[in-house]
């Protein structure tokens, strides 16, 4: 009887070691070089989105601690062996010296207490024990004022590495007891090329296209990315193409809000309105396709103005033709216009009682944009109409209106 188990592909793929982490280059070397100079701080905070790696690189560093196979007289850094009892036993979570308490389900002062009782007794078969407090922000006042004293002065064997996604709800006299380390988003390029990587290792085929839209879905979150890309491959059957992966994120796939663009830009006002309602009958929500037709827009003025080359590694090949087809239909003030006009109509959108009313509302202002007169005519006009009365004294009905409007203006002092 066969006992394979699958393994899903961001367990499988978890980083062990500091040199698996992508994307963190500066606070790994920051890391790293503290622990060889034995300069260890007594509490670490590790900050940043889902997904990047703040409670894998709290166990690694644990790990780094505690690793039996490494010699502590050597004066060079040793990555964890990975393979010893400390080094297995942290990695599953298992471990009697490095406890790990998740702060969103305990919360009160009665487990912080719990937790302060324990730091008196020495760690069991590990050099230090060390206290991991994942989403530490959602502990209470009470608890944060508890930890206090034993944060600022713990005994020599103990350490404290808290990780959360909220930290300005982190009270001040916390964070001035940690060395705080920001761990930010991964970059798409970095991310498509770990996907491959690990794609290569699984003997998947996979688009360069497919890649770029799983990277950029992902939104900078390696865990992200690795589910995504064990959800395609079970899709595809193992070979993940650019149209299977489109077919499979559905809403997320950029290139039905291209386009919508595209027939907004065209001026196509029943066929843009067909299409958004499409897009809302199968779920999507108004405010992040709002929010997607803000980002294009961007990625629009880029190509305009010639800074594509950040924006062609983020875009398959397709929807950066599709981009540059449209770039050419639009002077840049009118891109500049449409982007302003999108950012306003989003508080819109969020306030209204129906987004996808307020959505509609806001393109058929864009597609009848361009019948409205171009501000820099208008300024033309203005200063025509207004030199004109000057010399004739017949004052334009146009500036009239304006003049009346702002009782006591002078004419002659409208430039």
């Amino acid at each position: 009887m066969s006992t394979d188990i699958h393994i899903p592909i961001p367990l499988k793929y978890r980083p062990r070691k500091f040199s698996d982490l992508i994307g963190q280059e500066l606070i790994v070397q920051t890391i790293k070089n503290a622990i060889k100079l034995k300069r260890i701080a007594n509490a670490y905070l590790l900050t940043g989105v889902r997904g990047v790696g703040k409670t894998t690189s709290a166990r690694i560093i644990a790990m780094s601690l505690n690793c039996q196979a490494i010699d502590v007289d050597k004066g060079s850094f040793q990555e964890p062996c990975g393979e010893c009892e400390n080094c297995i036993s942290i990695s599953e979570s298992r471990s009697v010296d490095v406890l790990e308490m998740d702060a969103a389900s305990r919360t009160g002062i009665s487990d912080i207490r719990e937790l302060i009782e324990g730091v008196q007794y020495a760690p069991i078969s590990s050099k230090y024990k060390i206290y991991i407090i994942d989403e530490v922000h959602m502990l209470s006042t009470a608890a944060f004022n508890g930890l206090l004293k034993t944060l600022e002065e713990p005994p020599p064997h103990v350490k404290f590495i808290f990780a959360t996604t909220e930290v300005r709800k982190i009270p001040t006299t916390i964070l001035s007891r940690c060395q705080r380390y920001d761990l930010k988003r991964v970059e798409p390029g970095s991310l498509s090329k770990y996907l491959n990587e690990i794609c290569s290792q699984e003997n998947i085929s996979i688009d360069e296209g497919a890649l770029k839209i799983l990277s950029r879905a992902a939104d900078g979150s390696v865990r992200d990315a690795l589910s995504l890309l064990d959800q395609s491959i079970a899709y595809s059957e193992g070979n993940v193409s650019e149209d299977l992966v489109k077919e499979m994120i559905g809403l997320n796939d950029p290139t039905q809000i291209l386009d919508l663009l595209k027939l907004i830009i065209e001026g196509r006002t029943e066929d843009s309105l067909k299409k958004l309602n499409e897009l809302y009958d199968h779920g999507a929500d108004p405010i992040l396709l709002l929010k997607d037709l803000i980002t294009n827009i961007h990625q629009l003025g880029m190509i305009k103005i010639g800074a594509n080359e950040g924006i062609k590694s983020l875009l398959t090949e397709s929807e950066f033709q599709l981009l540059e087809n449209l770039s050419t239909k639009l002077e840049i003030q009118s891109i500049s216009m449409v982007w302003q006009m999108l950012n306003k109509g989003l508080n819109e959108v969020q306030s209204s009682f129906s987004p996808i009313s307020s959505l509609e509302m806001i393109i058929i202002r864009l597609i009848y944009l361009e019948d409205s007169p171009n501000p820099e005519d208008l300024i033309k006009n203005l200063s025509r109409s207004i030199d004109d009365t000057e010399s004739d004294k017949s004052i334009n009905p146009k500036v009239k209106e304006i003049i009346d409007f702002f009782p006591g203006t002078e004419v002659e002092n409208i430039d």
